[in-house]
């Protein structure tokens, strides 16, 4: 039977479909493309050389979802569809709250008509709000400080009502870190609408230029350079541990919530540091006013995950930004298809490997 993947187009849930597809799962993708391309869907069958079914549909439409449900014999879902920019949520709430949570509560109205009951449910770091203290376990205290992350600790709390109303559930919540990188192929990887919101994203189109240069919002947090210091993991990585997840949730009646990170954290500057050797391309940069509400330190305790899921962050910061560059310069601008880069030129990957083994690994 097939799993499910609501979100499937987007950045992480285009990379677990291919997971789910190369280990042998099949999959029905469903998506509204507000935030995603229907082109990363081919993407994925070309990496994959396999077909899947999609939906265009939106979750606030519960009868769109019903007939998804009417035709195929579902096993599991996995939970990515959402909206997810943390600026745009707190200008927009009520949009936010609307499609984030009720969308959730439609989609499990259907899973329970239709007797599934296995969810892996796409969380956030967001939940820890501004945490005290580092690395961050499962067990911290749960405070979002935006719009955006509050749907995220309200979905949390709604999973958690319904497994206590019915233990016949088993649902894990992922809760993400720093997702970057891209496919190593370099045919899928992360294409925001806009200016990006997240750092490597921003590095690329500096260094690709789309964009004159990086801003960097902060230079006197009590960090080592006066940067933000983030946990970022490959989202091969976090791909990865949803199958992990998916296992779990198939041979066990709980919920709990788990960690992704790599239990290592990275400054902004690190990290521009890591990508100019990495790829030998400079990225100017200027330092800005600090966001209000971002946390100095920020890194996951992974450890739950390891034991529980057997399940661990493998690739380096090095493969997290050669991969991300070679997403960037084969795709210059994203997923379209009238505008990708021809040609076989070398993305100017940088064989020196010093930084990596002195400061980062």
């Amino acid at each position: 039977m097939p799993i499910l993947v609501t979100g499937g187009a987007g950045y992480i849930g285009s990379h677990t479909c291919v997971e789910l597809l190369n280990a042998g799962y099949e999959i029905i993708v469903l998506d509204n493309l507000l935030n995603s391309k229907r082109e990363s869907l081919n993407r994925i069958s070309e990496i994959t050389g396999k077909s899947f079914p999609f939906y265009k549909i939106n979750l606030l439409n519960e009868g769109e979802i019903e007939q998804v449900f009417i035709e195929n014999d579902i096993e599991a879902v996995i939970h990515f569809a959402g909206l997810k920019a943390v600026g745009e949520s707190v200008r927009l709430p009520l949009r936010y709250y609307h499609n984030n949570i009720t969308g959730t509560i439609n989609l499990l109205n259907i899973m329970k008509k239709y007797d599934v009951n296995r969810l892996v449910f796409s969380s956030s770091a967001t939940v820890y709000g501004m945490p005290e203290k580092v690395p961050i376990s499962e067990e911290f205290p749960l405070k979002a400080l935006n719009p955006y992350g509050r749907t995220k600790l309200m979905i949390e709390e709604i999973l958690k009502d319904l497994f206590e109303s019915d233990p016949n559930w088993s649902i894990a919540l992922l809760r993400y870190f720093n997702p970057i990188g891209a496919h190593e192929s370099g045919t899928i990887g992360e294409d925001p609408n806009g200016i990006p919101n997240n750092l490597m994203p921003f590095i690329t189109q500096v260094a690709i230029g789309k964009m004159p240069e990086l801003s960097v919002f902060g230079n006197d947090y009590q960090t080592a350079d006066g940067t933000g210091v983030r946990d970022y993991i490959h989202v091969t990585d976090l791909a990865k541990g949803h199958l992990k997840a998916l296992e779990k949730v198939a041979s066990s009646q709980e919920i709990e919530a788990y960690n992704l990170g790599t239990g290592k954290g990275y400054s902004v500057l690190e990290m521009v540091e890591a990508f100019e050797v990495a790829t030998g391309v400079p990225v100017p940069y200027k330092v800005v006013s600090p966001r209000p509400g971002d946390a100095a330190i920020c890194f996951a305790d992974a450890s739950k995950a390891k034991r529980e899921l057997q399940w661990t962050a493998e690739k380096s910061l090095r493969d997290m930004c050669e991969d991300s560059w070679r997403w960037q310069y084969n795709n210059p601008n994203g997923f379209d298809k009238n505008l990708i880069a021809t040609g076989t030129g070398n993305p100017h990957l940088s064989k020196s490997g010093d930084f990596f083994n002195t400061k980062i690994e």
